[in-house]
């Protein structure tokens, strides 16, 4: 195989999910995040840097939390109005970690997070 242009190496955190068609709508129309590559049986979406993705098996993965960060604290009381059905929590300043969020669900019971990080951040 041939090596890629512009192709750096990165990572890709996968879990299993048992409504792939749900959480591709999810994700993409909800979130915002791209599909980065269909492989069929595994969907693997990016939101900035991110890429994770969904492989269709039994038992869904639940463990760990998926973040999305952004460069506002509106943009995080945005994606709360848009997502407040889902919100298990408010949107509130967490002094441990000096961020802005909040968490919520996705369609299958996985958490996730909306955040903005109260400092200046080492660009990536």
């Amino acid at each position: 195989m041939e090596p890629q242009d512009n192709f750096k190496p990165g990572g890709i955190i996968f879990m299993r999910t048992q409504m792939p068609e749900r959480l591709k709508d999810f994700y993409m129309k909800r979130v915002g995040a791209d599909m980065w590559l269909d492989q069929g049986a595994c969907q693997i979406y990016k939101f900035g840097n991110m890429l994770f993705g969904f492989c269709d098996s039994e038992p869904a993965s639940m463990d760990g939390v998926l973040t999305f960060f952004y460069p506002s604290k509106k943009e995080v009381d945005n994606m709360y109005a848009k997502f407040e059905d889902r919100a298990t929590t408010s949107a509130k300043k967490n002094e441990k970690f000096n961020i802005y969020h909040f968490y919520a669900e996705d369609p299958e019971g996985r958490s996730i997070e909306f955040q903005h990080f109260n400092h200046s951040l080492k660009a990536f």
